[in-house]
């Protein structure tokens, strides 16, 4: 069993896999919070552990990924704290097995690189990638297995604080399912302009790819918004919300100690 901690800019996603069939054995989410030192997050990771009734000697190793620098390195001796063992942390000179075919391979983030090593993994290529989060990002690998580059979106919660902080007389509101797409209401206008607008966003937004591409790919979506934006899209899209602990451990297992290339 290993340790996976993906750090967002929201959340931090930490739970535990089984390496030989890349089971999740548990998955948690926890706020990323720049204030905690390392001990503190060993102390959380613990007590998560705990409730779980699982020993630290029980868990052969752990890997990072983390889109967060500030809190990047409490973390990672957050980690190795608990566990006693050095941690993988995701960055260049690691060992992915991706293409990348970036202006600057060193500016693709861990978050998206995970994915990719996933993706690949679980469904081949050409494939899409949508990371829906604290931004929408969407990954494009075309059909030769390379990582071409993609498009980052605003996500959902983002838009919308951003709309209610600048429109003083619009209230804060639940991103949930609309009753409807015309809505008589302030509120239901606001959830139908949101969810029904990202959708929306998301389909042209593949449309367009697959135009420049010359051809269709399969795609996957990810991230805590997915469920709710996702089937309100035309398009026939995936929704795997373990994208991020399967990457983690394909990666933990090329690049532990005599690991998989």
């Amino acid at each position: 069993m290993i340790l996976t901690v993906d750090v967002g800019n929201t959340n931090i996603v930490f739970g535990c896999t089984k390496p030989e069939n890349y089971e999740i054995v548990f998955e948690e989410r926890l706020v990323t919070d720049l204030r905690k030192t390392a001990i503190e997050y060993a102390i959380t990771f613990k007590t998560i552990l705990d409730l779980y009734k699982i020993k630290p000697e029980d868990i052969e190793g752990g890997i990072l990924s983390s889109s967060v620098p500030p809190v990047t390195a409490q973390i990672k001796k957050g980690m190795e704290r608990l566990l006693g063992k050095n941690v993988i942390e995701v960055g260049p000179g690691i060992k992915t097995g991706v293409d990348i075919k970036l202006d600057d391979p060193s500016q693709l983030g861990p978050d998206l690189l995970v994915g990719a090593v996933a993706g690949l993994a679980q469904y081949g290529a050409p494939l899409i990638l949508l990371d829906m989060g604290t931004a929408t990002t969407i990954s494009v690998i075309n059909d030769q297995r390379r990582f071409l580059g993609g498009m980052i979106i605003p996500g959902v919660r983002v838009a919308l604080e951003g709309l209610t902080t600048n429109a003083a007389h619009l209230p804060e509101i639940a991103i949930e399912q609309p009753s409807k797409l015309i809505a008589g209401n302030t509120v239901g206008a606001m959830q139908s302009g949101s969810v029904y607008g990202q959708a929306a966003c998301i389909d042209g937004m593949i449309d367009r790819i697959w135009e420049d591409l010359g051809y269709k790919t399969t795609v996957v979506a990810t991230g805590g918004f997915s469920g709710t934006i996702i089937p309100n899209c035309k398009h026939e899209i995936i929704v795997d919300a373990e994208m991020l602990p399967k990457g983690l451990t394909i990666l933990y297992e090329k690049n532990k100690k005599g690991g998989r290339r």
